[in-house]
């Protein structure tokens, strides 16, 4: 069969490409085009356009970029409807897919979506759109079953398609010994940063995440760069301060942290499947922090304490993401801290929620049997 996944920014590159390599090893004739990342290129798909090339986010930046965004998607859109997919499979990115979705359903495609946009947490009026355009939604968190049912529509839980990459990537990675002396790095602890993966988030959350250095002389800190930002945008911000940037080795660096400084998103989930104590730190351009303060009508923003339903790890958004704050939240976490114990013993109840590794192989046999089912194959 022929599939065509679009993924609009990283984690989306990382959950198509685990999905990728699970419809080929189900579906031998399987045929993939896709527009996404690296990773979706190298478990087997033929990337047309790059994530770096489509990944706007924030106000400010789509109304700058409107043209670009406005030709990107007419250009997904012919290339679909001349591939003639038996499935386009969307992965997130809802600014971009739910305007695709409609744009491709007069011509009889099947449309799944993989990995449901953030409705209940702001938009919710976009979920008619779901129930116009989408043929099947496919969670990957469990507490998204009951916020679909409200709206009348049939979802199933899987599993989580995290669990499966840090299972895999956790038993693959050596001792902490190893790690260490791979990476280049002292005998001090480790405190990880992660400030995500988009520029916009790097610019305005590293600098606040590095002003607490000088306060934890016993502690070596290290960024988690991502491919696909310059290393100059993150040593620009590091200037004299003692830090490390390591790019691609998020995992490495998490394996072998006592704790983690932690931009809000999917990182703050691996984190805690890594079992790193963290803080979540957010904060975007005015416009954007204040159509959030407005819109956002969920208690937390970091997908640990959405699970859990209460705070688990502390959110610093805003003005509260400050070095007062931040050297205060991390003294807590560390060991010997007061709420590090709390943190652990709560990260043991998420991993039984989440349930067990194989979501990405058991959706991608359920996307095949729902094409089968459909052509009657």
């Amino acid at each position: 069969m022929k599939y065509f996944i679009v993924a609009g920014e990283q984690s989306g590159d990382l959950h198509g490409s685990n999905l990728v390599k699970a419809l080929l090893v189900h579906d031998k004739e399987a045929e993939i085009l896709c527009w996404g990342g690296d990773l979706m290129q190298e478990a087997g798909a033929r990337l047309l356009m790059h994530y770096k090339k489509t990944a706007i986010m924030g106000l400010t930046a789509i109304v700058k970029n409107l043209g670009t965004f406005i030709k990107n998607l007419s250009l997904c859109s012919d290339q679909i409807i001349l591939f003639k997919p038996d499935a386009v499979i969307l992965i997130d990115f809802p600014g971009f897919n739910l305007r695709l979705a409609k744009l491709i359903k007069p011509a009889g495609i099947k449309i799944l979506y993989y990995i449901s946009p953030k409705f209940w947490a702001w938009g919710e009026y976009r979920i008619r759109k779901i129930k116009r355009y989408v043929d099947r939604m496919f969670i990957i968190f469990p507490f998204e079953k009951e916020f679909y049912k409200k709206h009348g529509i049939a979802v199933e839980y899987f599993g989580n398609p995290l669990v499966d990459e840090v299972e895999r990537r956790s038993d693959s990675l050596p001792e902490r010994g190893e790690i260490i002396k791979s990476l280049g790095l002292g005998d001090k602890p480790v405190i990880g940063l992660l400030a995500g993966s988009r520029k916009h988030e790097v610019r305005s959350i590293l600098p606040q995440m590095i002003s607490v250095v000088r306060d934890f002389p016993d502690y070596q800190f290290v960024i988690t760069g991502v491919r696909n930002l310059p290393d100059d945008l993150y040593k620009d911000i590091i200037g004299d301060n003692p830090v490390r940037l390591l790019t691609d080795k998020t995992y490495e660096v998490l394996k072998v942290s006592d704790a983690a400084l932690v931009a809000s998103g999917t990182a703050t989930l691996e984190t805690a499947l890594f079992n790193i104590p963290q803080v979540v730190c957010y904060k975007g351009d005015f416009m954007s922090m204040l159509l959030a303060w407005m819109m956002i009508k969920v208690k937390y923003i970091s997908l640990v304490n959405l699970i859990m339903d209460k705070e688990v790890v502390k959110e610093l958004l805003g003005y509260s993401l400050n070095k007062k704050n931040l050297v205060k939240n991390l003294r807590d976490i560390l060991p010997g801290g007061e709420k590090r114990t709390i943190i652990l013993n709560n990260y043991s109840i998420i991993k039984e929620k989440l349930g067990s590794a194989g979501a990405s192989d058991r959706i991608a046999t359920e996307i095949i049997k729902e094409l089968k089912d459909c052509t009657g194959n």
